[in-house]
């Protein structure tokens, strides 16, 4: 069981600034962060310490991290927004 506060933690780190990126972090925590493995937890934790504009261009798809533990999540996360919400 995920603790309440990690996910309010992580709710908090989610909300960039920038609508794009929270248009797509913000449901992903709501929606899935407390399901995923320890692993994918702090993958998605270590992604809330990147950059904005390499945020932006991963999940715009203009360029894939370099990282391969961040495009683990990165895809994760797209391939949550691409779901129809009646299919989250």
């Amino acid at each position: 069981m995920v603790a309440e506060q990690e996910i309010n933690r992580m709710r908090w780190a989610a909300r960039r600034g920038m609508l794009e990126l929270d248009l797509v972090l913000e449901p992903f925590v709501q929606a899935r962060y407390a399901l995923l493995s320890p692993a994918d937890r702090e993958r998605f934790q270590q992604l809330m310490l990147c950059e904005d504009q390499d945020l932006f261009a991963w999940f715009l798809q203009r360029r894939q991290p370099e990282d391969s533990e961040h495009a683990v999540i990165v895809q994760q996360i797209l391939d949550f927004a691409h779901t129809p919400p009646e299919h989250r």
